[in-house]
């Protein structure tokens, strides 16, 4: 039985599996393409700033100094993240239409996309904690 055969016959079940796939993949790229070993202390260091921001709060010079600083560890946090991302991105749009054209045809229409993102972000929740992806 082929892809679009399992749309037709059980579009939800077939959204699941697609969503579960695509899911996994997405965390394996962001486990092995990305530093995760730096990403744990930039976040470990953001917290740290965000607690220094709560004791401080009456301060606004020191507030604004902490915020500072994260902002730093923020964007490095964003270009750790956008290199899975870049290189996923092709094969997902491609992957996007294919499904936009098989379950317009279905009976869940173009009703599809919010099964997919239900399914996706309950299995990179349960993904990211397995494979321990920061």
């Amino acid at each position: 039985m082929t892809i679009s055969e399992l749309i037709q016959v059980s579009p939800k079940i077939a959204i699941v599996i697609i969503g579960i796939i695509v899911s996994f993949i997405s965390m394996l790229a962001t486990k092995y393409l990305s530093d995760q070993k730096r990403i744990k202390e930039l976040k470990d260091k953001q917290k740290e700033h965000q607690k220094l921001a709560k004791e401080h709060k009456h301060d606004t010079k020191k507030v604004m100094e902490i915020n500072k600083e994260m902002m730093k560890g923020t964007g490095e946090l964003m270009k750790h993240s956008m290199k899975p991302a870049l290189i996923t991105f092709i094969p997902f749009i491609i992957l996007f239409g294919f499904l936009r054209k098989e379950f317009s045809e279905t009976i869940l229409g173009g009703g599809w996309i919010w099964w997919y993102l239900i399914v996706v972000i309950i299995s990179s929740t349960i993904f990211r904690k397995i494979l321990k992806v920061n």
